[in-house]
C-alpha cells in the first residue's frame, strides 16, 4: 500500500511538471494578442518544420527599405487539416500575411492568416 502511494505522489509530481514544461512551450506571450498588422511582401523561405512551420518573408517598410519578418505558424500535422501542403508558398510568391506582431517590436509576429497572389485565403486556425 505504501509503494502504492509512493508511486501515486511521484506519478502526480511528475505530471505536474511536465504540463508545465509543455505550457510553457506553447505560450504565446511573446505576441501581442490585442493587435493585428498586415504585411504584404515577398516569401524568402517557407519552413515545414515541427514542432512549428516557418515563413521567412521580405517586406517593404516605409522608406522602401527591404525588411525580413520571422513568422511563426502551427505545425504541419495542424496545417494540413487546413488544406496547406509542404509546397504551398515558394520563394518568390508575393502574398498578404495578417499576424500578431511581436511585442518587443522585433520584425516577427504568430500567423493568423495569408492571402496567395491568386486570393486564396488560408487560415491558421480552423476558425
Amino acid at each position: 500500500m505504501l509503494n502504492s502511494l509512493r508511486s501515486l505522489a511521484l506519478l502526480a509530481v511528475l505530471s505536474t511538471a511536465y504540463a508545465g514544461a509543455v505550457s510553457a512551450h506553447h505560450s504565446t506571450g511573446m505576441f501581442d494578442q490585442a493587435k493585428t498588422i498586415k504585411l504584404v511582401g515577398t516569401v524568402k523561405q517557407f519552413q515545414w518544420t515541427n514542432p512549428h512551420s516557418w515563413i521567412q518573408l521580405d517586406v517593404a517598410n516605409a522608406e522602401g527599405v527591404k525588411e525580413e519578418w520571422s513568422i511563426e505558424g502551427n505545425s504541419p500535422n495542424q496545417l494540413i487539416r487546413l488544406g496547406w501542403r509542404p509546397g504551398t508558398l515558394k520563394p518568390g510568391d508575393t502574398v498578404t500575411v495578417l499576424v500578431k506582431p511581436m511585442r518587443d517590436g522585433a520584425k516577427g509576429g504568430m500567423f493568423v492568416e495569408i492571402t496567395l497572389a491568386d486570393g486564396t485565403v488560408l487560415k491558421q486556425y480552423d476558425r
